[in-house]
Parts: structure tokens; C-alpha cells; sequence
């Protein structure tokens, strides 16, 4: 391979790395757009922050789909929890502010 072949096929390889960050951030915001409703809607009807089941079930599944898709599971596992802990804050900020307009509005 010459240089231009390589930094050719250099270039072609960052695109595509910038091709799945651009897919990843759009991605990651649908899904805090969802928990976002989740959040509201928990609270609203007084439902905790966290769900454990549901965080254990989601951890079990996506080592299950990282190992299909031979991805390191304890690296999916950790960037999940990483996205957890993210949701549960998003989670207890709206209750909080749901909480405090409820009280305003009494």
C-alpha cells in the first residue's frame, strides 16, 4: 500500500466512525426524549425514580446483545449503567419540579 492508499483508507475509516457518533447522539437523544416521558409519567403518578427489576432485566439483556454482537458485555454493562444513572437524575429533577408545582398550585 503507498502512503495515499493508506491515508485514503485512513479517511474512509473516519467517516465512518463520524458516521455512527452522528447516529449514536441522535439515538441517545430519542431515548432520553422517552425516559423523559417516563419520568413525567412516574411522577405524576407518584412512582419512584428507579425502577431495580427493570435495570437488571435491561443490564441482563444488553450483555446478552453485546455478546451476539461481539461487543466486551462488561463495557455495554457500564456504559448502561452510565445511561441509568443519567435517566434516574433526569427522573428525580422532574419529580422534584412536578412536586413543587403541585405545591405552588395548592
Amino acid at each position: 500500500m503507498t502512503e495515499a492508499d493508506v491515508k485514503a483508507q485512513l479517511a474512509q475509516y473516519r467517516q465512518s466512525i463520524d458516521n455512527v457518533d452522528a447516529a449514536l447522539v441522535h439515538m441517545l437523544a430519542e431515548r432520553f426524549r422517552c425516559t423523559k416521558a417516563v419520568g413525567v409519567l412516574k411522577a405524576t403518578y407518584n412512582l419512584p425514580p428507579a425502577d431495580p427489576s427493570r435495570e437488571e432485566y435491561q443490564i441482563n439483556r444488553l450483555r446478552q446483545l453485546a455478546k451476539d454482537a461481539d461487543l466486551d458485555p462488561d463495557f455495554a454493562e457500564k456504559f448502561l449503567n452510565f445511561i441509568i444513572k443519567e435517566v434516574i437524575r433526569h427522573h428525580e429533577a422532574i419529580a422534584a419540579d412536578l412536586g413543587g408545582k403541585e405545591t405552588a398550585a395548592s
